[in-house]
């Protein structure tokens, strides 16, 4: 028998109000002890919480009610919301505890019973975990959208497509004579999955934005050392985060600011100065600020007046950068000393700032804010927004590849190629049904009239 489940689901007390939730078959049962009666569905009710045992009353609370399966979970579902004493909340989540098939809910396990009974799927939960983690506009925005099922709906739109074209392709093998099948069907499936790569294919280009909107664009500040980067770190998150001082090689491990941008998430990047001749402990500073390098979307490359330039730094810089990695240098003390004017094409490859004056890096910022647009697109088709996601869209594309170039294979093994892509798809949603193929076979070409 399945258990019965509760939880605080409102956060930690004392709170004002606090909701208590229940899943499960026992829901009725508990209604009934703590409150009498089970409330009509979907109607808000003011009740008195007993203990079962004592009669004691423990609180007063609007007790809802949800009859499966139109619920979150798709099970009979309750939410108690009390008041948010701790007093209150510990009473009522020990008397649950005594009720007969009721235990605590594991950590995710009301989503889980919502998945396993086909009211989301793995996109939708992905994109309910991305709503309650969400710290930018742009990131709510998004993660609203997957949890909305659009991104579902694309990849298993796609995925009844391939299911379709399988149907085709067999159905040309298995019932040739048949009137109801038309001639030379493959032949148009072929030519439907090769555009069906190219969707795909658009499609992880497009999706590189929304990975970075959801983890956050990656800025990492470098430089040799003293060239101030710690200080340009404080006053691009308008706190003190790094410790300035006038002593070279402060910076000895990676210190991280999230900031918002015009709702889009950024993640600053302090690293240890860049130098050829450096201590142990600094060694290891140096060796992850270049890691960290080749990981970013953007290098601030912070310069001084007579500083190295990102050429002159010769290999202290690390290793050859990835091409798609743009690199700005950033005058830091511009008030002490006039640098070279920036260039003048339309990109931005020189900035002057001074964290001594107001409004200082507000250039910077300005510059920064508008690098996270163009590099964040938010347009209307839904993105993937998980390795996950990307890895799966490979496999799918992968094999579509070679159903489509493949031409001299045998038709059931091209055939074969099609299972395996919508096979990936459905693994991105957690939906795989191998009795689509039948019905599609049998509702397209009324086999066997």
């Amino acid at each position: 028998m399945v258990d019965t489940i509760f939880a605080l689901s409102s956060g930690a007390v004392p709170s004002g109000v606090a909701v208590i939730r229940l899943s499960g078959p026992h829901v009725r049962e508990a209604l009934t002890a703590l409150v009498g009666t089970v409330p009509a569905p979907r109607q808000s009710s003011l009740r008195k919480l007993k203990d079962p045992v004592s009669g004691d009353v423990i609180d007063e609370a609007l007790v809802l009610f949800f009859a499966g399966p139109a619920s979150f979970t798709g099970e009979d579902v309750a939410e108690l919301q009390c008041h948010g004493g701790r007093a209150v909340v510990a009473r009522l989540l020990e008397v649950l505890s005594g009720l007969k098939g009721h235990r605590p809910a594991e950590p995710g396990e009301f989503t889980r019973r919502a998945f396993d009974r086909g009211r989301m799927d793995l996109t939708e939960v992905e994109g309910l975990a991305d709503v309650i983690a969400a710290e930018t506009e742009a990131q709510r925005k998004q993660a609203v959208r997957q949890m909305g099922g659009a991104l579902g709906e694309l990849y298993e739109g796609w995925r009844k497509r391939l299911i379709h074209m399988r149907a085709m392709v067999e159905a040309e093998f298995d019932f040739a004579d048949e009137e109801d099948v038309p001639g030379s069907v493959a032949d148009q499936v072929w030519q439907q999955a090769g555009e069906l790569a190219c969707d795909i294919h658009d499609h992880l280009e497009k999706s590189r934005s929304g990975e970075r909107l959801r983890s956050g664009l990656q800025v990492v500040l470098m430089g040799p050392p003293n060239a101030g980067k710690s200080s340009l770190l404080n006053s691009l998150a308008g706190r003190e985060v790094a410790i300035v001082t006038e002593e070279a090689g402060t910076t000895r491990d990676v210190l991280e600011v999230h900031l918002d941008l015009g709702g889009f998430p950024v993640t600053l990047v302090d690293t240890a100065g860049l130098r050829e001749e450096a201590g142990r402990v600094e060694k290891e500073g140096i060796r992850r600020a270049q890691d960290r390098g080749r990981a970013a979307d953007l290098i601030l490359w912070a310069r001084e007046p007579g500083g190295p330039s990102p050429e002159q730094a010769g290999d202290v810089f690390g290793p050859e950068l990835r091409e798609d990695v743009s690199v700005w240098t950033v005058w830091t003390k511009a008030d002490l000393e006039t640098p070279p004017k920036q260039d003048s094409s339309g990109t931005i490859k020189e900035i002057r700032t001074s964290c001594e004056s107001q409004g200082g890096v507000q250039p910077l910022m300005e510059a920064l804010t508008g690098f996270a647009s163009e590099m964040i697109s938010l347009g209307e088709a839904p993105l993937a927004t998980r390795q996950r996601h990307r890895h799966f869209l490979k496999d799918c594309s992968d094999a579509l590849g070679r159903a489509v170039t493949l031409s001299h294979l045998p038709g059931e093994l091209r055939a074969e190629e099609l299972r395996q892509a919508a096979d990936a798809l459905g693994r991105i949603t957690g939906r795989i049904d191998v009795e689509d193929l039948l019905d599609v076979i049998f509702r397209d070409f009324c086999i066997g009239k």
